[in-house]
């Protein structure tokens, strides 16, 4: 397997579940994607709360995955482990080329159906410093 920055090599659309708002700049789920869509990524934002939100960083607001156009090579997701499996059918009709889950997020039963999917899964792993790895070489 591929180390996880190596992966990020050709990740361009990168769609954020359970992204935040600019109200809450000082959490990870709002300053990581900030980071990316800063390095020129395209951050596609997939809030689970904020029902009034229809832009967060500037990009329209999409509420499924499902609902994205197009295609996403990387879903980084910002959710408890608790909270996954109820994501597992979106991301499966997605399928997204990779699932990042970000640190401190681990669901084994999840990766491994994703992965059986033929999804490439990270887990506990912070997309932010991994990026900045792969950028700074």
């Amino acid at each position: 397997m591929s180390s996880p920055a190596d992966l990020l090599a050709s990740v361009r659309r990168v769609a954020v579940l359970g992204i935040k708002t600019e109200a809450q700049a000082d959490q990870p789920a709002f300053y990581v994607p900030q980071y990316l869509q800063r390095a020129g990524l395209e951050v596609v934002p997939v809030p689970v709360y904020y029902p009034d939100a229809t832009e967060i960083l500037g990009a329209r607001v999409y509420r499924k995955l499902v609902e994205i156009p197009g295609e996403i090579d990387l879903v980084d997701v910002f959710r408890r482990p608790s909270d996954l499996e109820a994501h597992e059918a979106d991301i499966l009709a997605k399928k997204p080329r990779i699932v990042w889950f970000q640190s401190g997020i681990r669901h084994e039963g999840l990766a491994k159906r994703l992965e059986a999917a033929g999804i490439t899964v990270v887990q506990d792993r912070c997309l932010m410093v991994e990026h900045r790895a792969y950028a700074s070489r």
